[in-house]
C-alpha cells in the first residue's frame, strides 16, 4: 500500500492554532522572527506553522507556549480546540 505524505487537515484544525499562535505573539508585540529564536524553532517553520501548513507538535507547542508566555492549554483553548 503506498504512503501518504502530504497532511490533510480536513477540520482546519491546524490553521486555528496557527492562527492562536499567531494573535498571541501580535498582542505581545513579538515579531515572527523573535518567536521563532525564543522557541528554538526556525522563523520560516514558524510561519507555516502559523499559516497551519505544518502539523506542529507537542514539543513545539511546548516551546512556543514558552516564548508567548502562556500555558501551551491556553493555545488550545484559543483556537478552540
Amino acid at each position: 500500500m503506498a504512503r501518504i505524505s502530504f497532511l490533510s487537515d480536513a477540520n482546519g484544525d491546524l490553521r486555528r492554532i496557527g492562527s492562536a499562535i499567531r494573535e498571541r505573539r501580535k498582542a505581545i508585540g513579538l515579531s515572527q522572527e523573535a518567536l521563532a529564536d525564543a522557541a528554538g524553532i526556525d522563523r520560516a517553520h514558524a510561519g507555516k506553522i502559523e499559516r497551519g501548513e505544518r502539523n506542529v507538535t507537542i514539543l513545539n507547542i511546548l516551546r512556543i507556549a514558552s516564548a508567548l508566555g502562556c500555558r501551551p492549554s491556553d493555545l488550545l483553548m484559543d483556537s478552540g480546540l
